[in-house]
């Protein structure tokens, strides 16, 4: 310890590790050791959800869903085949993954959601993001599928046993493997416990189902959100507003608290 380091203590009562100046004063004869400061608690990482991503990916599908929930705290990660091999959307855009299929563990995600694609219907090639659906739901992480994913949930036999929806039940009864036929329903999009289903034209309650699974709105606002972006009405947007405003004060608050 310097000299300067201990006359500053000596004055400031701080040798002790309290800060009161009530304890023995460092440097009289013995030098008394310092508590090292408590480091702060970092920061619990953000959920993380996980993106299914193909050639032919049909990218409109899956936006509502993403946005808003990178907008509410979550890590959204693109997952390939191959982490190194870009795709290219159904709209012409290339995506180069996060990670590979391989690489993904469903105790390290919070959601893995898979989309429409023509590769669906184009033969098993995608096969592999079925097999990888079936592990999350067997470990209690939710699954959800849009357009063409159903299909190949189908042939997988995922969706036997559940209550499920998707383009029509024509399209889903052509599907080998496919023994669920009594489970479907006709709906904008469905869920049954772990397992979200829904067709080609519903992105936005696609994305309804996630965030209800997910617990990203209260009911109230979740009713909000669905009414202004699936019905375009203009009643809901205070709604929004207001409950965007109670969570920055809430946020605000505990900001604060945590500096106090």
């Amino acid at each position: 310890m310097s000299e300067t380091q201990t006359k500053t203590q000596a004055e400031t009562g701080a040798g002790t590790g309290t800060g009161t100046g009530t304890g023995t004063q460092a440097g009289i004869g013995t030098e008394s050791p310092t508590t090292p400061a408590t480091p702060s608690s970092p920061s619990p990482a953000p959920p993380t959800v996980h993106v299914a991503v193909y050639d032919t990916y049909a990218d409109w599908e899956t936006g509502h869903t993403t946005a808003h929930l990178a907008q509410h705290g979550y890590e959204v990660r693109t997952v390939g085949v191959a982490a190194g091999r870009p795709v290219t959307t159904m709209g012409g855009l290339r995506i180069q993954p996060d990670l590979a299929l391989s690489d993904l563990r469903p105790e390290e995600s919070a959601l893995l959601i898979l989309t429409g694609a023509g590769l669906w219907d184009a033969g098993d090639e995608l096969a592999p993001f079925a097999a990888k659906a079936e592990e999350f739901l067997a470990a209690g992480v939710p699954v959800a599928a849009i357009c063409g994913a159903t299909a190949g949930l189908a042939r997988a036999g995922v969706l036997d046993g559940r209550t499920h929806t998707s383009a029509a039940p024509f399209y889903l009864g052509g599907q080998p493997g496919y023994g669920g036929a009594e489970r479907y329903v006709e709906a904008d999009a469905v869920t049954d416990g772990d397992l979200i289903t829904a067709g080609p034209t519903e992105p936005v309650a696609f994305a309804r189902e996630v965030f209800a699974r997910l617990g990203v709105y209260e009911p109230h606002v979740l009713d909000a959100w669905y009414r202004l972006f699936h019905d375009s009405d203009a009643s809901a947007y205070p709604v929004l507003m207001a409950a965007e405003a109670e969570a920055a004060e809430a946020e605000s608050a505990e900001a604060e608290t945590s500096d106090a």
